[in-house]
């Protein structure tokens, strides 16, 4: 009985490890808590927050420097979202001004 109360509390535990995190409502500590993002980086994310929340990766990656796919494809693996969105590859960074894909 004991040992089944212990695996219980270890699964609680390990599922809120992985715990989805959303950049427009995260907090400073919890987004230093994704693996990848430091101080600097949650700082961008979080001035830019303050102008508007991110509609989409794309939003993300077009408004805070150093988030690219490769980063974003990272980030979103340590549990990073977007709206509750994780990255998928491909997704094209928006412009900021127009919300719009640049054109090639």
């Amino acid at each position: 009985m004991f040992k089944q109360i212990l695996i219980a509390l270890a699964l609680c535990c390990a599922s809120g490890a992985f715990a989805a995190v959303d950049v427009n409502q995260a907090s400073v500590a919890e987004l230093d808590g994704i693996k990848g993002i430091g101080p600097a980086m949650s700082s961008r994310i979080l001035d830019e927050r303050k102008k508007g929340p991110f509609k989409d990766w794309g939003d993300l990656m077009a408004r805070v420097k150093g988030v690219g796919q490769a980063s974003a494809a990272r980030l979103s693996a340590e549990g990073l979202t977007v709206g509750g969105t994780s990255f998928r590859i491909g997704v094209p960074a928006t412009d900021a001004k127009t919300g719009t894909a640049p054109k090639n």
